[in-house]
């Protein structure tokens, strides 16, 4: 895709200097991505398609059942989707998670009606009631009081990051460029509120709002399972007024320095970092927010295992191979992996997690192919049942085991020559 649209710009460019002035107006009004033989048609709520993944794999028919049922369970008509673990709350990252998932099976209508109930509901407005910006709120649900909305007006970088990306890849397949439109409004916001400027000039990726997730003296809190690398490569490639290279770089940056306080390696759910020394940092073991190898580090090993297969990045290859190597070795000691471990490697649980084994296996398909099929056949195939794995209530395990089956091989080129109608 991101090939293409280099070609593109350029294409534009020649075209714009040759064209008799009224023509080049009529094109700009028209929008990007429209021309004058096909009507640009977004989709819209109601809009019935067959479901679709761009490329062939044993995983296919598992994860449209899935999808269809996770559909049913956990979108209600509106759009809205319910964590029914947690109080029917809702949050962002699941909002953004079902965008994701839609335009990856090309489920045109839920991608439409999930992604306009968080841009009406989640919407982070001031007193007077006006938009503070484009991020959504992260937390909505049954307040106090008995009534349903905002219960925490703060944003979740990594839900609007991944909102980001789900409009940019429904842009292209769809060829929809009102998306695309929207994700570059979004964008700006990310870079605003969702990134802090280093002393050298360069930026970090934050999980929030910079005060909320300050830890004095001089240090702020990360959660490196936000790093989304392939992302940020395709945010650059739509957003160039933006440097987003330079959160590629701090985050592998930040990978790599946590091998110095983590005696297995493995990524932590939070970590410390004192922008003024560059060093990162274990959280204070009092702390609410822990660093620990759980459920939040699993994503880490399909966000790099994206970049790996999508872009060829040689560092994040490299990663998978210097990190996996710890839980294969206990995979083949134990025959099984706890859900949580310290920095130590000791085990602070003694049950398993099938989103840690679905967030892993994408890895190990890079790094160790056998052990990769032992993990699908042995904990992620067995606890699967009627379209859903472990049970009809698990919404955050619906989700990474999903993500985890998804071949790499979906990828943004994939998507957009798959196609869906409308302009190009």
């Amino acid at each position: 895709m991101f090939r293409l649209l280099r070609l593109r710009r350029s294409q534009k460019r020649l075209l714009l200097s040759v064209l008799p002035l009224p023509l080049v107006l009529l094109l700009a009004m028209a929008g990007p991505g429209c021309t004058q033989t096909a009507a640009c048609a977004c989709p819209q709520a109601g809009d019935a398609v067959a479901l679709a993944l761009p490329v062939a794999s044993s995983h296919n028919d598992q994860l449209l059942e899935s999808w269809q049922a996770y559909r049913t369970r956990f979108i209600q008509a509106d759009g809205r989707v319910i964590d029914r673990e947690d109080g029917d709350r809702t949050v962002s990252e699941g909002q953004a998670y079902a965008m994701l998932r839609a335009v990856a099976v090309n489920d045109r209508d839920t991608f439409e009606r999930t992604y306009r109930w968080a841009q009406n509901n989640l919407a982070r407005v001031d007193e007077a009631g006006q938009p503070r910006d484009r991020l959504w709120a992260w937390k909505w649900g049954q307040r106090p009081d008995g009534s349903w909305g905002t219960v925490d007006a703060n944003f979740a970088t990594d839900a609007d990051i991944d909102a980001a990306t789900a409009l940019i890849l429904a842009a292209e397949r769809w060829s929809c460029p009102q998306y695309l439109t929207e994700a570059r409004a979004l964008l700006a916001d990310i870079w605003a509120y969702g990134t802090l400027e280093l002393p050298d000039g360069t930026r970090q990726l934050i999980p929030g709002p910079a005060t909320a997730f300050r830890l004095e003296p001089g240090q702020i809190i990360l959660n490196p399972s936000y790093f989304a690398p392939a992302s940020f490569r395709m945010f650059a490639e739509v957003d160039p007024d933006r440097d987003w290279d330079q959160l590629i770089d701090s985050g592998y940056g930040m990978l790599d320095a946590l091998g110095a306080f983590s005696a297995t390696g493995l990524p932590a759910d939070w970590i410390a970092y004192s922008p003024a020394t560059g060093t990162y940092h274990q959280l204070p073991l009092d702390y609410p927010l822990q660093s620990r190898y759980s459920f939040d580090a699993y994503r880490v090993w399909w966000r790099v295992a994206q970049d790996a297969a999508w872009f060829g990045e040689p560092r994040a290859q490299a990663y998978l191979e210097a990190r996996t190597p710890e839980l294969i070795g206990r995979w083949q000691q134990d025959g099984r992996l706890p859900a949580r471990l310290t920095l130590d490697g000791a085990a602070q649980s003694s049950y398993e997690a099938t989103a840690h084994y679905a967030m892993l296996y994408p890895a190990l398909r890079r790094v160790d192919g056998a052990i990769a099929a032992e993990i699908l056949s042995q904990k992620l195939q067995p606890v699967y049942r009627d379209g859903f794995w472990d049970s009809d209530t698990a919404y955050y395990t619906q989700n990474l085991a999903w993500f985890g089956l998804l071949p790499l091989e979906v990828s943004p080129d994939r998507l957009r020559e798959s196609g869906g109608g409308g302009c190009r």
